[in-house]
């Protein structure tokens, strides 16, 4: 007699507590991934805050940048003002016939205009005429002055500089213009190695005239041109004549109160000269 077969589940053991029926009732699903799903958006009401302090943050640099550029521009427009305001006195004050130019140094301005104290003011003319007292003028260029530490007064009428230096030149050109006809006016050997000398040459009652001489500076505001001696050949009697035609002395009028030549030297087209003084003042 054949027994009979009992059929197992092949996913449950045999020695399963749970019958088929009931292990299939007790066993796990099979995990299925849930579907991909859009993040939802971030509600508008927690972006929107970000959003107002991007552009509030934008709008207040663009604000700030405008800002400064106008104050940048007004700077600039008040200094423009200011300099040829001081440029209109100085020639009014100082009695010349052409307008220096004048740089007022320095950023910003107007913060040193409120405190009445400016860090470097450059004044320059060019053209500025000095005198013999027999009329002859000779022309002075590159004539440039910087003021250092200048004080305004308080009505802004009036302003001094603590210290200045200043330069000048003069064409050996124009030294022989003023210093009288048939005299011409050049450098005496190399540059540097007499820094003061000059020849003078010319005629004089039809002989030739030539002689070396030296050009200085006399109280600060005078140009002293001399011959050294009367040439050979030339009879001593005739020394007052001559020298009525070649010693010159030019005093420049129109240059900073205050400030004083103190230098020359010769160079290859004509005579530097230097100056320096102290309370020197722009416009009394």
């Amino acid at each position: 007699m054949t027994e009979p077969t009992h059929t197992t589940n092949a996913a449950y053991p045999a020695d399963s507590p749970y019958p088929p029926a009931a292990a299939d009732a007790h066993q796990q699903p099979a995990y299925q991934e849930p579907a991909y799903q859009e993040p939802a958006d971030p509600e508008p009401a927690r972006r929107e805050p970000r959003r107002r302090r991007g552009r509030g943050l934008r709008i207040t640099l663009v604000v700030l940048v405008v800002l400064g550029g106008l104050g940048v521009v007004a700077d600039r427009v008040a200094v423009d003002f200011a300099e040829t305001e001081a440029a209109e006195k100085i020639k009014s004050r100082q009695g010349l016939s052409i307008t220096p130019e004048v740089s007022i140094k320095g950023f910003p301005f107007l913060t040193q205009a409120l405190d009445k104290k400016l860090d470097e003011v450059e004044v320059g003319l060019d053209g500025l005429t000095a005198t013999t007292d027999d009329g002859h003028n000779v022309t002075i260029t590159e004539l440039s002055a910087t003021l250092h530490q200048v004080k305004i007064s308080g009505d802004f009428s009036s302003a001094t500089a603590d210290r200045a230096s200043g330069r000048a030149h003069i064409s050996y050109a124009d030294l022989s213009a003023a210093a009288g006809e048939g005299i011409r006016v050049s450098q005496a050997g190399k540059a540097g190695a007499n820094a003061n000398r000059v020849k003078i040459t010319g005629s004089f009652m039809g002989l030739g005239l030539s002689a070396d001489g030296t050009v200085s500076v006399v109280n600060g505001d005078t140009i002293r041109l001399r011959i050294d001696a009367v040439p050979e050949g030339i009879p001593a009697r005739f020394e007052g004549q001559i020298r009525e035609k070649t010693d010159k002395d030019w005093k420049i009028s129109g240059m900073p109160n205050g400030l004083r030549l103190e230098k020359v030297e010769t160079t290859q087209d004509g005579i530097d000269l230097s100056g320096a003084g102290t309370a020197v003042s722009l416009t009394s």
